[in-house]
């Protein structure tokens, strides 16, 4: 896969109101991925992404990268954005602009991939490099874990399907991309910085990095704030990140281990309600597959937890970044 071909394709909205008009000015002849794009005003956050996620090369050619000329590009709609909190322009710009350039390139294939070859445990590779994979739940089509609302919008040069959830991958293992949460690499204000320093406090750091052989995980991520209001729980001030090193390394141990499972990392379209072992504790509790995402909760929690932000790729499994600490 060529990444130059690619890098930059999403930003075939920045001149999509020349290239509309001028793909439209015959009828016979479809029109490019970009003025597809740009004439959809489902797409208006996603063009704004391309903008400001640096792009420079314009989705209105064939794929010079790939012999078939053509490009493949799962888009999300505005709704998918809003899931996260991006709602418009200005939104955006809580965003790393590496961290956004790349996530828009986790949209986007080289060659041109139909729609009926979306099955299930298939995998498709991406211009970021970490493939995705195909998952059905039902009569629904899943790719990680966004539901696939349209096939086949056929273009000039390529194909467009429609996604309900924005797809993220970090391309690092679990804990390096904590760090990056951490260091701001993500979102321009630190994230997970209590749970990084759990992690270390806690000496987990080398059994969820990624080595040869190594399992896969399922993560779920509590969010500085759920770490925050845990503090107010139990009658702790946790504050700063050090703070958390106030409480017993057993106990910390304990709670980490709670939200880790060894099940190969699954996304939310491929969980059920129901009980699921950790490996510290006893069981999760997850509550009903609902809009794309679940509740989990542990055995010490009065309330379930919520995705906060579901479905992130990592090259050791997958995190789900929730708004409660699951307790023992």
């Amino acid at each position: 896969m060529s990444r130059i071909h690619i890098t930059g394709v999403l930003c075939f909205m920045i001149a999509g109101a020349f290239l509309f008009s001028s793909c439209e000015k015959d009828n016979d002849v479809l029109p490019s991925i970009a003025a597809i794009a740009v004439a959809n005003a489902d797409f208006s956050t996603l063009e704004e992404a391309a903008v400001q996620g640096g792009v420079a090369v314009v989705l209105s050619n064939p794929n010079a990268g790939h012999p078939s000329g053509a490009f493949t590009v799962f888009a999300p709609t505005n709704d998918a954005f809003a899931r996260l909190g991006l709602n418009n322009g200005a939104d955006l710009r809580v965003l790393d602009r590496s961290f956004l350039t790349n996530t828009l390139l986790y949209h986007v294939s080289n060659d041109n991939l139909a729609g009926s070859s979306i099955m299930a445990g298939g995998t498709l590779p991406t211009a970021l490099g970490p493939n995705c994979r195909f998952i059905t739940r039902g009569s629904d089509r899943y790719i990680n874990g966004s539901k696939i609302l349209a096939t086949d919008v056929a273009a000039q040069n390529g194909t467009v399907h429609v996604i309900d959830k924005v797809l993220l991958a970090t391309g690092a293992d679990i804990v390096q991309s904590a760090l990056a949460l951490r260091d701001a690499k993500v979102f321009i204000v630190p994230e997970l910085s209590f749970l990084v320093e759990a992690v270390l406090y806690a000496e987990l750091a080398g059994a969820l990095t990624a080595s040869p052989g190594s399992p896969s995980f399922t993560v779920f991520a509590p969010t500085d704030a759920a770490f925050k209001q845990l503090g107010v729980d139990l009658g702790v001030a946790l504050n700063v990140p050090a703070d958390i090193r106030q409480l017993p390394k057993e106990v910390v141990t304990a709670v980490l281990l709670n939200h880790v499972v060894a099940n190969g990392g699954q996304f939310t379209s491929e969980m059920n309600g129901g009980p699921v072992a950790p490996l510290g504790g006893t069981n999760l509790t997850l509550g009903a597959f609902n809009n794309g995402v679940l509740t989990v909760r542990g055995n010490g929690n009065s309330a379930a937890a919520n995705m906060v932000i579901p479905d992130v790729l990592t090259t050791n499994g997958v995190v789900h970044v929730i708004d409660r600490v699951l307790l023992p």
